[in-house]
């Protein structure tokens, strides 16, 4: 199994060298002499932290090192981040386009099918199309073409640098304007943003600019359903 350096992302051999129960030594990296990964040695809030810091650093580290394709379970995650993925957007699509007046007892039995049916189609062809655009934008603005085990190391990172998606669940307990669903997205964009960059190792400005494309093809096209199903 491949790791990668934190600090600069060269391929290491191993992490830590483990002597005993509790006992390891860090390795280092051959490339920049700096600790491969000292995130090992950290607690999970010190990783989360950083990651809505937005340190590439601790993205490697998540990436590389912690999931990856040798990992045995990275399918059976691959699926659950995807399923998470598109239930808090499904929770988005309904907190944004439907008013809380029109959800009562009174509403009949078509109504409440209409409103799901539109959220389906919104949702899934949202994100394929937003899923098709970003690699078109990687193969167009970054210059680069992928495998498939490569597309699905992006889709996974793709999936992963969304969490901030999750901050949408506080929406159910507190009662917040619908402006904040947009301040979610531009965090989830730039945090898209800093795993690209990672995976793909290219400049921010490239890197922003597929991450927009992407972004403004979902906005569009579920803008568009709204605008016909209104």
């Amino acid at each position: 199994m491949e790791y990668r350096c934190v600090q600069c992302g060269f391929l290491v051999k191993s992490l830590f060298v483990q002597y005993s129960p509790g006992n390891i030594r860090l390795m280092k990296c051959e490339n920049c002499k700096a600790v491969a990964d000292e995130y090992i040695e950290c607690e999970l809030m010190i990783v989360l932290i950083d990651l809505i810091l937005h340190k590439p650093k601790a993205y490697r580290h998540l990436i590389y090192n912690v999931l990856s394709q040798q990992s045995v379970h990275f399918q059976g995650l691959l699926w659950k981040s995807l399923f998470g993925f598109l239930v808090m957007d499904a929770y988005r699509s309904l907190f944004v386009k439907r008013p809380e007046e029109e959800w009562g007892m009174s509403m009949s039995i078509f109504s409440f099918f209409w409103i799901y049916r539109k959220m389906l189609v919104d949702v899934i062809l949202g994100n394929f199309l937003f899923l098709c655009s970003f690699l078109l934008a990687i193969r167009n603005v970054l210059k680069t073409s992928a495998r498939f085990t490569r597309f699905r190391d992006l889709l996974l990172a793709v999936l992963i640098s969304s969490y901030f998606k999750i901050f949408l669940a506080a929406t159910m307990v507190w009662e917040f304007p619908p402006s904040v669903i947009y301040i979610i997205d531009l965090f989830v964009l730039s945090s898209n943003t800093v795993a690209l960059k990672v995976i793909t190792e290219s400049t921010v400005n490239r890197c922003v600019g597929a991450c927009l494309i992407a972004h403004a093809v979902k906005f569009c096209t579920t803008q568009v359903f709204y605008f016909i199903g209104a």
